[in-house]
């Protein structure tokens, strides 16, 4: 059973924001899906298990932006 989350992340402004987002989280063991939607500053994440805050703030902090909390 896949689990879905949804993460507010600042800074982003564009494509490359969401790519660089989105890379790094996928990254994290047992992500199958990431979709990062810059006009928003939200990225929504597909795993097989819940994730813990800690992995998915080091991964954005890793791309440069920040985790500002769960949406």
């Amino acid at each position: 059973m896949s689990v879905s989350a949804t993460y507010k992340v600042s800074g982003m402004s564009c494509g490359h924001c969401e790519g660089a987002v989105s890379g790094e989280i996928s990254g994290i063991p047992g992500v199958s899906s990431v979709k990062a939607v810059a006009s928003t500053g939200e990225v929504t994440v597909v795993s097989d298990a819940a994730l813990s805050d800690e992995d998915v703030r080091a991964a954005v902090d890793e791309a440069g932006f920040e985790l500002v909390g769960v949406a």
